[in-house]
């Protein structure tokens, strides 16, 4: 039977080598003129021959040849080929991806097949406030692709600093400016003109309500000559009068506006933002939801571990949420409080149906986190000598977390035990 079975199998494998619409490998023999092409499959090649299988091996190639075997999968509409480099991209080859992302954005760009590839780039540079101040190429970044990053709302660095870079950008690639005629005091009416040229259809996108008038004053009055004058009028009396713009493209950028944090990244605030009104984590947020902004109170490293420095700069601070580092583990641990720490000096439970803690696999998750919602009269306890304590569920004293099962909260986020704490961060979280 066996050997039947194997006979079979060979004659199906066979079959394979007709089906002109399912091979991924084309092999060419010969030079010039007198070549033939053999149609193959990679899977069989990779199980047949140890050379085919080393060079089919992406573990095997540099980044630059896997971003080329994507341009071909795409043009050989290899579908099933083009999602799997896409996903070893991202996933084994971040370093390669993250180090060359001007490279890989001028390829993927604007291309449908490789959206994946592109969203992760883009996400990459908004979740990093200073990437796009030093990212190498960026003076010869595609307009296009500048473009898309100054329209995002999850854009999160200071708009002062986007202002900035965008007059680098565009000096860069305004003819007759550039590095020999960067000095804005030298310049003549057609250099003007011709920046007001480059940079027209990005001022729109520029935030400027974001900007302190100290700012505004020093960094966007000497360029006055090419923000569209309803745009410079409306700040003008914004700072003037505290007018606030009427134009809509002038509005902070949607969602968490500011995040004061070295532990948690922007999608994650937008998780957190969503617990907190008890929607669904992955609910995207849009310009008519609440603006939210976490500012820092109090940090471990800075301001040292002890109970007592953590009550000085958190009793009385309103809402707050908790985020926790941990050694040996790179999750996220943290909790929310929607009373606010009391200075209490006798002990007591505190009720809220609105508390809960949670967890994120890493810095970048956005996949596998956890939460878990008050369940009884015992949200929290407050006793002025001692630490935060989530319904004996979720407890830090001094430079240890513990968490442990109880009837209090949902669940334990299969984190049971004690912990040292490498870093803590208590953020007040005020919301319009």
């Amino acid at each position: 039977m066996t050997s039947i079975f194997h006979s079979n199998l060979s004659k199906d494998l066979s079959l394979i080598l007709n089906d002109a619409d399912d091979f991924n490998v084309i092999i060419r023999v010969g030079e010039d003129q007198n070549v033939k092409e053999f149609y193959a499959h990679s899977v069989i090649l990779r199980a047949r021959s140890p050379y085919f299988k080393s060079e089919l091996d992406l573990t095997e190639q540099l980044g630059e040849d896997v971003l080329e075997l994507l341009v071909a999968s795409d043009e050989l509409m290899l579908e099933e080929l083009l999602e799997h480099v896409q996903y070893y991209l991202i996933e084994r080859k971040a370093n390669w991806v993250q180090q060359n992302l001007v490279l890989v954005l001028h390829t993927v760009f604007n291309v449908d097949g490789f959206k994946k590839l592109q969203d992760y780039c883009l996400e990459f540079i908004c979740l990093d406030s200073q990437l796009l101040v030093t990212l190498k190429e960026f003076q010869s970044l595609d307009r296009d692709i500048l473009y898309s990053l100054l329209a995002r709302d999850d854009l999160q660095i200071d708009e002062v600093v986007i202002w900035e870079c965008l007059i680098r950008w565009g000096i860069e690639q305004t003819p007759g400016l550039g590095s020999e005629n960067g000095d804005i005091t030298k310049w003549n009416d057609e250099n003007f003109e011709a920046f007001k040229k480059t940079l027209s259809q990005f001022i729109p996108l520029i935030r400027f309500v974001r900007m302190s008038s100290t700012d505004f004053f020093d960094k966007i009055t000497p360029y006055k000559d090419i923000v569209p004058k309803h745009i410079y009028e409306e700040m003008m009396d914004f700072y003037d009068a505290g007018t606030f713009p009427k134009a809509t493209n002038l509005l902070p950028r949607a969602g968490i506006i500011q995040i004061e944090s070295n532990i948690m990244k922007y999608k994650q605030a937008l998780i957190i933002a969503n617990w907190i009104e008890k929607k669904d984590a992955k609910v995207t947020r849009s310009k008519n939801d609440s603006l939210y902004e976490f500012k820092l109170l109090f940090r471990g490293r800075r301001d040292g571990f002890d109970n007592i420095s953590f009550r000085s700069r958190c009793n009385g601070q309103g809402r707050c949420l908790v985020l926790i580092k941990v050694d040996s583990s790179p999750k996220i641990l943290g909790a929310f409080n929607p009373l606010g720490f009391k200075d209490n000096d006798i002990g007591q439970w505190y009720n809220t149906q609105h508390s809960f803690y949670f967890s994120f696999d890493n810095e970048l998750d956005t996949q596998n986190m956890r939460i878990s919602r008050v369940k009884t009269s015992c949200a929290f306890h407050e006793f002025r000598s001692h630490g935060l304590n989530f319904g004996n569920s979720f407890m830090v004293e001094d430079q240890i977390l513990k968490i442990h099962k109880t009837n209090h909260y949902e669940t334990d986020l299969n984190s049971t035990g004690s912990y040292q704490i490498r870093e803590m961060e208590v953020l007040s979280v005020i919301i319009r």
